[in-house]
């Protein structure tokens, strides 16, 4: 009898989670991270970096439209989209399914995530790398905002948790310079964790956005492959009303869209924003 392999992921001390893993069909060391990507019975093909798991292609769909539907739904006409990170292609495949945008910077340390994503996570990017309005620069986000000289109405960081390269993308001076690269009104949204698990990095982060925004606030995701219940979606705007807009607000918008989505939807967007108590005792 064939023994199993099992690979298990341990984020958190004294916790861990394990899949059972097919085939290893890529493993590499490269300048910034150690990067695997498997083959599992469950959760398909599932990419590791530095043994943390970053995406799976049985629930990425949840991941990456609350981390783009959110902020472009809401914002009330996003042309001009930046993505910090997301070398698996699904957050920049999302917002190009946005008719109204057009132009996308996706700024990623390590080409490649991107030409392994290509080959191992095709349907992740869907030819969106290929998109005429997608311009991909390979380089550390935290340079790129600092010395930016465009603006943008969306930003959306989709980094890697604090530490190791993401490190830098927590930080206040980030942050800082990132809303300069911001439009008036413009929203900007990060990943931040599981806040069961990783409760101090959501009231970091709050504390350093509210001296920035007018909002500051964080809305919730279910993705079932970062384990310990919900992840907390950072949300930061000057413009508060973009947060207390209604489903029949949000409603015609996803209806002139024109596209399906298997999570997201109007009534989500608005109940997304209804924090946990635990949660919100982070933000005090």
């Amino acid at each position: 009898m064939t023994e199993k392999k099992i690979v298990s992921e341990t984020l958190y001390d004294g916790y861990a989670q394990s899949f059972e893993v097919s085939e290893l069909l890529f493993e590499f060391r490269t300048e910034h991270q150690h990067l695997e990507i498997v083959e599992t019975p469950f959760m398909g093909r599932v990419m590791l970096l530095d043994g943390i798991v970053q995406t799976t292609e049985k629930d990425e769909f949840i991941y990456h439209e609350m981390m783009v539907h959110l902020p472009l739904f809401a914002h009330p006409n996003p042309r001009r989209v930046l993505i910090i990170g997301g070398g698996d292609g699904g957050i920049l495949r999302e917002v190009l399914r946005h008719k109204n945008v057009e132009h996308v910077t996706q700024v990623e340390i390590d080409q490649s995530v991107i030409d392994m994503c290509k080959t191992y996570f095709p349907k992740h990017s869907d030819g969106a790398f290929d998109d005429p309005r997608a311009n991909i620069v390979i380089g550390d986000g935290k340079d790129f905002v600092a010395n930016c000289q465009d603006t943008f109405d969306v930003i959306i960081s989709d980094s890697t948790d604090p530490i190791g390269p993401g490190e830098v993308l927590f930080t206040s001076d980030f942050y800082a310079d990132e809303k300069t690269c911001l439009n008036p009104g413009g929203i900007m949204v990060a990943q931040n964790g599981v806040p069961f698990m990783q409760g101090q990095e959501v009231t970091n982060t709050h504390r350093r956005l509210s001296k920035l925004y007018q909002d500051a606030s964080f809305y919730v995701a279910p993705v079932p492959t970062y384990i310990g219940g919900f992840m907390t979606l950072a949300w930061a705007t000057d413009d508060a009303s973009l947060r207390q807009q209604t489903p029949a607000d949000i409603a015609p918008r996803i209806a002139a869209a024109g596209f399906a989505t298997r999570y997201y939807n109007a009534d989500i967007h608005v109940a997304a924003f209804a924090l946990p108590n635990y949660v919100r005792a982070l933000l005090s």
